[in-house]
């Protein structure tokens, strides 16, 4: 077969960060991929748009980062898809390629797999073509999966020659989850061999373009999850035969600048012959001079699980700046589903036990409002140089390139869960959503600065209701000092009188922190009642934890009645609160629910 255009075979490795053999990990067992590195180019800083499945898997749909169009940046959420947003697979059956998807689909939106792609089953494979037709063929490796480090085989890695990083305490546990990974890295790896393997069989290895990238980095503690490079920073190798070869960097040719994977849609309508969507935010990989001091790669973070807390990224190829929105918000807040893996147990027992150090105990403290990191001298990203004069320059920088991006792609992220203006195109109408208005406020949350109380007091009077709520979060932040007197007062009336929760939610739990208002923690209570939406009682929930369990334990049977209910976000919160107020909770305490999560997936497929 002699194609003017390629075919395609990509290969998805779940949940998995880039430690092979071609990324310079002495422990990893990949020779397949290794040989695709030496005859492709290797993105040494490629990340994913978010660190976590569902969000960073629409993005490799649509090409559209998840924010763009909520709830879409929401972890398993079901984000409306305008009919005009069309995906990668519908453009390349529309250019006459035959695509298939074995079988991961998991896009957190309403798009339907089998209407957009030719098939999509655990059996889809490019051997079912068309006689003359081109192929594009995406297997996804879900062995690699967060889940991998919930049990035990033998080791082919012995746990002691791991290095830990910085910010995690040297235990077994944490060093058998490391150790035990690379088990499901090398099946990992065989399994892209065996599809190398059939790719040479059918004779079509010189006229295959194979792109291997995963969905988001790793599953070790503070990594999936979270907007640090263990977290967002993947795999992206891509190997062109020779007669497409003038569409990449030489063989063997190691790209140093930053690439988001949102690019890895438009370089497939590339390849495939067609020009990428007005849509698609990201530029295609092919024919591009990657130049490390203008490429960029961004990432966010919403809802995880039961947990909310927004965070916004951006890496160049030295440094990351995070900006966290939710300061007051530890890093470690319970995540039932990721307390599975023994390595989060374990570190919650040793900071529990006081047994950790500074830099180990971070985690479970409140966040800076913002972090920045030279990635090169500091690689485990502990070492935060935000406010450093040395580095005011490079912050200064990215801080602006990053509110830039944000601006461009309409982030939704500040609006609330199941808003009337969450969505690309209902963000977009005329006066729904001012992000610019909202951002000046967001921003200066984070920076802890009671000179800025003048402007979080005004926000609580704005029209606009995604104001108000950075406004009263503001305040929240500020703390104690913040909420005496007037503002008190103001907090109050907002409480009682404005018809958006996700305002009063944070009045509330400002005046139950540090006023001692038991009928704050009533309305909270209320709030999380099972009469309202569940994303308002989600917020409410999160904001009860907060607070001291003897300040929730008045409404114990609430929050009862919710731990028995069978949605898995409701449910994970309110049973971990509920072990807080009674006193029984230990990191080894059961959360998670499974027959919820059940629930859930049939919830999204409706």
């Amino acid at each position: 077969m002699n194609l003017s255009r390629p075919n395609i075979l990509l290969t998805v490795s779940e949940d998995c960060p880039p430690r092979f053999g071609c990324y310079g990990d002495p422990h990893a067992t990949t020779p397949h991929l290794d040989g695709l590195a030496a005859r492709g180019t290797v993105f040494e800083h490629a990340y994913s748009a978010a660190p976590v499945c569902a969000p960073s898997r629409f993005a490799l749909l649509t090409g559209v980062a998840p924010e763009s169009n909520g709830p879409a940046h929401h972890m398993r959420a079901r984000a409306h898809v305008p009919a005009w947003m069309t995906t990668y697979p519908e453009i390349l059956r529309g250019l006459g390629y035959y695509t298939t998807n074995n079988v991961k689909t998991d896009y957190n939106c309403d798009v339907d797999p089998d209407a957009v792609w030719d098939a999509c089953s655990s059996r889809a494979h490019w051997r079912d073509r068309p006689d003359g037709a081109p192929f594009l063929a995406v297997f996804n490796y879900d062995p690699t999966h967060e889940s991998a480090v919930f049990g035990r085989d033998a080791f082919t890695v012995d746990p002691q020659d791991i290095r830990l990083p910085a910010y995690l305490p040297d235990t077994p546990d944490i060093r058998a989850d490391f150790a035990h990974y690379y088990r499901h890295i090398a099946g990992m790896d065989a399994f892209v061999g065996e599809l190398l393997a059939q790719l040479a069989e059918d004779g079509l290895v010189e006229d295959t373009v194979v792109i291997h990238t995963s969905d988001h980095g790793g599953v070790q503690p503070r990594s999936k999850r979270w907007c640090y490079d263990e977290g967002l920073h993947v795999p992206l190798i891509v190997a062109a035969p020779e007669r497409h070869a003038h569409l990449f960097p030489p063989p063997g040719t190691r790209v140093s600048a930053a690439v988001s994977t949102i690019r890895v849609p438009p370089t497939l309508v590339d390849l495939a012959g067609g020009t990428p969507p007005a849509h698609m935010q990201g530029a295609s990989l092919a024919r591009t001079a990657f130049d490390p001091g203008t490429e960029r790669a961004f990432g966010m973070r919403n809802r995880m699980d039961a947990r909310y807390d927004t965070v916004r990224t951006v890496r160049d190829a030295r440094y990351r700046y995070i900006r966290n929105y939710h300061p007051h918000r530890p890093y470690g807040t319970h995540q039932a589903f990721a307390w599975l893996a023994a390595g989060y147990r374990s570190w919650e027992t040793e900071h529990l036990a006081g047994r950790l150090d500074d830099t180990q105990d971070a985690f479970w403290r409140a966040k800076p409002g913002v972090e920045l990191y030279d990635c090169t001298a500091d690689p485990d990203q502990v070492r935060n140089l935000a406010g450093d004069p040395a580095y005011a320059d490079v912050e200064h920088r990215l801080a602006g390139e990053l509110r830039a991006h944000m601006l461009a792609v309409h982030d939704n992220g500040f609006l609330p869960e199941g808003a009337a203006a969450e969505g690309y195109e209902a963000s977009r109408a005329d006066g729904a959503y001012p992000l610019a208005r909202v951002l000046d406020v967001a921003d200066a949350v984070g920076r802890r600065d009671p000179g800025e109380l003048p402007r979080f007091v005004a926000a609580l009077a704005d029209p606009d209701a995604a104001v108000r709520h950075w406004g009263a979060v503001g305040i929240l932040v500020l703390g104690r000092a913040a909420t005496t007197g007037p503002v008190r007062e103001l907090l109050r009336a907002a409480l009682a009188d404005d018809p958006e929760a996700f305002v009063r939610i944070p009045c509330a739990e400002a005046l139950a922190r540090y006023a001692g208002d038991t009928s704050a923690v009533a309305a909270l209570a209320a709030s999380a009642d099972a009469g309202n939406p569940w994303p308002v009682r989600l917020e409410a929930l999160n904001a009860l934890t907060a607070l001291a369990p003897e300040a929730a334990a008045p409404h114990r049977d609430a929050v009862a009645s919710t731990a028995a209910e069978a949605h898995e976000h409701l449910g994970n919160a309110a049973r971990y609160l509920l072990h807080r107020i009674d006193g029984t909770y230990t990191p080894e305490t059961q959360i998670f629910d499974w027959e919820a999560l059940l629930v859930t997936f049939e919830q999204i497929k409706r």
